[in-house]
């Protein structure tokens, strides 16, 4: 991991743009993100940038050697220390090239687990941040050993020194990884009791969710009134965040402001950060934040909803869409914008900024929490005092008749209510 208390690092970035790459990303947009996930780092000075373009990819070193000789000119005259390569780069590619240019080199996946590390602040975002960095390091071990590769073991063995010490490692790294998931499991259980407990409570909840860098923390600031870091930078922010507002119809909800997503993320940190991620599966409404002001903003809007997917969110799960950002669009394309959403069901321009459109996103969520409704009679025994405190704590109930027994109680519920009810 890159120390966070020494000099600022030289780095430059590259873009491998494959010819035969059919990818939806332009290869200028794609290497702006490779610089915005470097500039997240407070350690690292880009000096430099370039797409890189390849009829193939060279198994042994990525580039071909002409490439590999130019860049390695640039590199000593820039004064380079590290590269960062915006894609993936096997174990033997990355030894090979840091022994070519002489400079410490990172992959996509390497970046991004430097970017969580220095952000994750939670002991869970800690836990999960260090399993994957873990994961990583493990599939890498043979370049840190690269000296002893050439040594060979006595009395007809195979092997020799390097092997042993890299299988060593591997144990080491394995046994320190059962550690973290006995420690992740606690932590998880913790949340998983807090998720019962807020199941407990009658407010819906409302999670943001959006690409990296969408404006997802500053909205959720200027809708809470809370203080959560917000940046113009990738991954500003990464532990969830809860808040409980007042609507203007005086409806509450609890708010939920998760990490963002990307292009491409770590399968490491897919798997880590999946328990972080499903407190959207917990939602009662969904609210896709989208920075319209990037041009790329409909890729990025189907990544969102890819990853979505992929968590089990069902695609009826009730979503509003949010265009953010429009205080960046020219005039033109700021008055298009504001129309279109004006004329499409659950669509919503607005700057959280400046506070644009936020009226009409306020009003729209109590209407969009508002399920069909059943009437149905229930009985609780007395010794229900609970749940007969979160029905009227609910607003649900329509008439109560004590008898006997306990309570008859006549509720006007959605099915959502009728659910969480059911698992007091």
């Amino acid at each position: 991991m890159l120390e966070h208390d020494r000099p600022v690092t030289r780095a430059w970035v590259l873009h491998p743009d494959l010819k035969t790459d059919h990818s939806r990303r332009a290869a200028g947009p794609a290497l702006e993100e490779g610089v915005s996930l470097a500039a997240a780092l407070p350690d690292l000075q880009v000096v430099g940038a370039d797409i890189v373009r390849l009829p193939k990819i060279h198994p042994g070193k990525l580039f071909g050697k002409g490439k590999i000789a130019e860049l390695k000119t640039v590199f000593e005259t820039n004064k380079v220390e590290l590269v960062l390569i915006d894609g993936p780069v096997t174990p033997v590619q990355q030894r090979n090239l840091e022994k070519e240019w002489g400079v410490k080199l990172l992959d996509r996946t390497g970046l991004i687990l430097e970017i969580f590390s220095d952000r994750a602040r939670t002991s869970e975002g800690v836990l999960q941040v260090e399993m994957a960095a873990l994961s990583y390091q493990r599939t890498r071990l043979v370049r840190a050993w690269t000296h002893l590769e050439r040594q060979r073991g006595g009395l007809g063995f195979v092997g020799g020194p390097g092997e042993t010490q890299i299988e060593a490692d591997r144990r080491a790294i394995d046994e320190q990884l059962g550690r973290l998931r006995r420690q992740l499991a606690k932590v998880v259980k913790t949340r998983e009791l807090h998720r019962a407990s807020r199941a407990k409570v009658p407010f819906p909840i409302v999670a943001l969710v959006g690409y990296t860098n969408a404006g997802k923390s500053t909205l959720f600031n200027r809708l809470t009134g809370a203080e959560v870091f917000a940046k113009d930078m990738l991954f500003a922010t990464l532990d969830p965040t809860m808040r409980k507002i007042v609507l203007p119809t005086g409806d509450e909800v609890i708010m939920s402001d998760t990490v963002g997503f990307i292009s491409d993320l770590p399968t490491e940190l897919v798997a880590a950060f999946r328990a972080t991620l499903e407190e959207v599966l917990d939602a009662d409404l969904i609210v896709h934040v989208r920075d319209i002001s990037h041009e790329q903003s409909e890729e990025q809007s189907q990544d969102v909803m890819t990853i979505l997917q992929s968590l089990g969110v069902a695609e009826e799960a009730p979503l509003i869409e949010v265009w953010n950002k429009i205080d960046q669009l020219s005039p033109e394309d700021h008055d298009a914008m504001v129309t279109q959403a004006a004329r499409t069901d659950d669509l919503f321009a607005v700057s959280a900024i400046t506070g644009e459109g936020m009226d009409a996103l306020l009003a729209a969520i109590p209407d969009k929490l508002k399920d069909p409704r059943t009437e149905e009679s229930i009985h609780l025994s007395f010794a229900d005092g609970r749940k007969r405190a979160w029905l009227f704590d609910a607003g649900i109930v329509t008439n109560e008749e004590q008898t006997e027994t306990g309570y008859d109680l006549t509720v006007f519920w959605t099915a959502l209510q009728r659910e969480r009810f059911a698992r007091l």
